[in-house]
């Protein structure tokens, strides 16, 4: 192995960016030459690469999202996209290659690398943490701590004002950050794509805690569960008190990586060179009971069991 291609595809993470300069420092300090790989699939597809000297990745450890760029690439699961993913390989003789991405990017590189034999290593970075067999993923500890500051400010003000708040927070598929947000930062209720919504007992908990004298109260929901403007209207409604909505929206997934995305971001970069050039392929990255996991594409792919009743029954006891 003499040449390998870096990529980041899917929504960005903090975290990213101390990911790629680990791979290319780590990549040319085992003798490697490393290609950056623009636009995520795009950049396979219409050739756009470029060589990555150690210089490359000056001074980026600290920035979130990804010098490289990212994009959604649904015209990747056609046939022909992926022929000329392949071309662009073979062209610059690219002999494997590292994604780092979530479970959408896993998917894409096992087909991908089943097909037309190409070595490929994931490293799992994506704030939903949605990568089965993985305990954290790069970019999700970051996302967390950042919802958490939003909704730690906005606790101040719904108890100086006495008013219900529901915070939108992100999670198309996955509860995992309004799960995390919820317990840590004390809120009384969460609603997440993995239960159904019951509105009718949230309304009949804020009314019983507002004749115990609670006046303020703190929902968090993640965006793949419900909109945080229509859940506040319906609260107002059968509640008769005020309800206001936050969005958080896209502000989770940039800013400056945490600590611990960046430690693990930095380990798994190496890693993921290692087993490139090990011959080891069609395996994603990630942090589980305490020390870096190997997981087959296959599994880490399918939906993950975020043992959301015990954090529900915890929230519940807390609340």
């Amino acid at each position: 192995m003499k040449r390998i291609g870096v990529i980041t595809t899917g929504g960005d993470a903090p975290g990213m960016n101390p990911a790629i300069r680990s791979v290319v420092r780590c990549g040319i300090a085992s003798g490697l030459e490393v290609m950056g790989i623009m636009r995520g699939w795009w950049g396979l597809i219409n050739e756009e690469l470029k060589v990555f000297q150690s210089r490359s990745v000056s001074g980026i450890i600290n920035q979130g999202g990804t010098i490289l760029k990212t994009a959604r690439c649904p015209e990747f699961n056609t046939k022909e996209s992926q022929d000329r993913a392949y071309s662009t390989i073979k062209k610059y003789a690219i002999d494997g290659l590292v994604i780092i991405g979530g479970n959408g990017s896993f998917s894409a590189a096992h087909s991908f690398g089943k097909k037309y034999n190409v070595p490929c290593v994931g490293i799992s970075a994506s704030i939903d943490n949605d990568i089965n067999g993985i305990d954290y993923t790069i970019g999700a500890d970051t996302a967390i701590n950042t919802a958490l500051n939003a909704i730690d400010n906005i606790r101040d003000t719904a108890t100086s004002m006495e008013r219900i708040f529901v915070v939108e927070v992100m999670g198309r598929d996955c509860g995992f950050i309004a799960l995390s947000v919820a317990l840590a930062a004390g809120c009384e209720g969460v609603i997440i794509p993995e239960r159904k919504l019951n509105l009718e007992e949230i309304c009949h908990d804020i009314v019983e805690g507002n004749l115990r004298g609670k006046a303020s109260w703190i929902i968090v929901v993640a965006e793949g569960a419900g909109k945080a403007e229509d859940i506040a209207k319906k609260i107002t409604e059968i509640t008769s008190l005020e309800t206001r909505a936050v969005v958080l929206g896209h502000v989770q997934r940039g800013g400056r990586p945490t600590a611990v995305s960046r430690d693990l971001a930095l380990r798994l970069g190496q890693i993921a060179v290692d087993c490139l050039l090990r011959g080891e392929s069609d395996i994603a990255l990630g942090f589980a009971c305490g020390r870096v996991e190997k997981i087959n594409f296959e599994t880490a792919i399918k939906k993950k069991d975020l043992k959301i009743d015990q954090a529900l029954g915890l929230l519940k006891i807390l609340t």
